[in-house]
């Protein structure tokens, strides 16, 4: 039987294989999001069985072994890490359309070089032999990061951290893939959220600068901002469930601040207005270092409150919202600019429904010399499969520019989600393919092949790091 990982997976025209063999295939990844722990990049970490590396920690896999019934011992639960890994093989084979199948045998072929369907059947085959395999210097989290050619990755990183691993990953010259810390301040702008209290505590302790009004925390968030620069950050990134904007001035939001600090309770619009000043105090300080401010909208955050309370977040309770956000991203992103502040921006949905309203944005906000300042982020999540990823680029193709998109992300906790670009890159040469060959665009193979190229991966690098 023929493999079903061949070379020309999902590339269904010639033009989408030359494309893929000439601009995609060996292009260099610019991972600008993911979830990354670079504790386990600096210590160069070694993983004793594929559930270790594989499964721990996917909300993907946890959420798909769950609607198939699979216990919750055999996913979070105390059971053993074989029996895990066994759950998961019991689970793959009805995942037939799902980005999960594909991704999930790309995985075992580019890392372990498997060509075995995971089954029940192939599952002690397939765990003995990869799990032989990461016993290996060459299957360590370093490795696989240099085996899929990762030139930049930008982790998630709370403004309290002290970056330390990022300082020592900076300062270590036989790994050369520079792994950047992006600022990811919900705990500043969550100020309706039991830990906030705590965190400004936090904050105020780590400056050495005590916090009694709004100025002086906008001062330490700003110095936070500071450190994370002079530390290789060049971007920003924020959980917006819901984007309601107004203009506030600092005298309403000082005494939101302040009514929060003393431990009274806020309501639904003080909130809003706490939440629309802080983000444009942020976005004026992202646009002075020109750094991305990255904005993930839409999210419905832990549904199951019973397995939330015993499994925590990020464990596969999320889902897609229908939070109506046009209005406040047109008012936040118009805010800055009438300060001459706004800074390069990512905008991600959830809900594809939306598409229209982010693709429509684009071109209301512009800078000189600057291609695509405002960004359509790739499809996120609930849309990183093929039609999502693929509507993602036609939405943006129809009202916009795909040719200056910036492409891919891992959005992943895992060393092996690297196989995302190369499944994203399959998907955008089809694409491009299919267009070429019926007619839509012209068969101008050299432009053809380099307004790929840079979408794989050099857009992304001039978006991030040139200036």
């Amino acid at each position: 039987m023929e493999k079903f990982m061949n070379d020309y997976f999902m590339l269904s025209s010639e033009t989408a294989k030359q494309l893929y063999d000439d601009a995609a295939k060996n292009a260099p990844i610019f991972d600008f999001h993911c979830h990354l722990d670079p504790e386990q990049v600096w210590e160069n970490k070694s993983y004793s069985n594929m559930t270790e590396i594989w499964l721990a920690g996917d909300h993907y896999k946890w959420r798909a072994m769950r609607m198939h019934g699979i216990a919750e011992r055999y996913i979070t639960g105390d059971a053993s890490d074989w029996e895990k890994f066994q759950a998961w093989a019991e689970t793959v084979p009805y995942l037939l359309g799902n980005p999960l199948y594909h991704w999930t045998h790309l995985e075992l072929k580019k890392y372990f070089d498997i060509d075995l369907l995971l089954s029940p059947e192939t599952a002690e085959r397939i765990w003995n032999d990869c799990n032989t395999k990461l016993q290996q210097d060459d299957y360590r989290a370093r490795s696989f990061i240099e085996k899929s050619n990762v030139k930049f990755i930008g982790t998630t990183d709370d403004p309290l951290s002290d970056l330390k691993y990022h300082k020592l990953l900076a300062a270590d010259a036989s790994f050369d893939t520079i792994i950047a810390p992006t600022f990811r301040p919900d705990g500043a702008l969550n100020i309706d959220a039991p830990t906030f209290s705590a965190w400004v505590e936090q904050l105020e302790q780590l400056t050495g600068d005590a916090i009694t009004s709004l100025k002086d925390f906008v001062n330490a968030l700003k110095e936070r901002v500071n450190y994370f620069h002079k530390h290789g950050g060049r971007a920003s990134d924020h959980d917006m469930p819901f984007l309601i904007y107004r203009a506030v001035d600092e005298t309403e939001a000082e005494a939101i601040f302040l009514k929060r600090l003393q431990g009274s309770s806020l309501d639904e619009q003080e909130i809003i207005a706490y939440r629309a000043y802080l983000i444009t105090e942020l976005g004026k300080m992202y646009a002075e270092k020109q750094w991305v401010m990255q904005l993930h909208m839409g999210a419905i955050r832990n549904n199951n409150t019973k397995l939330f309370r015993q499994i925590g977040k990020d464990a596969g309770f999320d889902s897609v919202g229908e939070s109506n956000f046009a209005e406040g991203v047109s008012k936040l992103l118009d805010g800055l600019e009438l300060q001459d502040a706004l800074p390069r921006t990512m905008l991600y949905n959830l809900n594809p429904k939306d598409n229209a309203v982010l693709t429509g944005m684009l071109g209301n906000f512009y800078e000189e010399g600057v291609p695509g300042k405002i960004q359509f982020g790739s499809g996120w999540w609930f849309n990183d499969h093929i039609d999502g990823m693929e509507k993602q680029m036609r939405d943006l193709a129809n009202v916009g520019l795909l040719a200056h998109f910036v492409g891919m992300l891992t959005d992943s906790r895992s060393f092996l989600s690297y196989t995302r670009h190369e499944y994203f890159r399959r998907i955008l040469c089809n694409m491009i393919g299919q267009w070429v060959e019926s007619g839509l665009i012209p068969n101008n193979t050299d432009f053809n092949n380099k307004m790929v190229a840079n979408i794989c991966y050099g857009n992304a690098h001039r978006y991030f790091l040139d200036r």
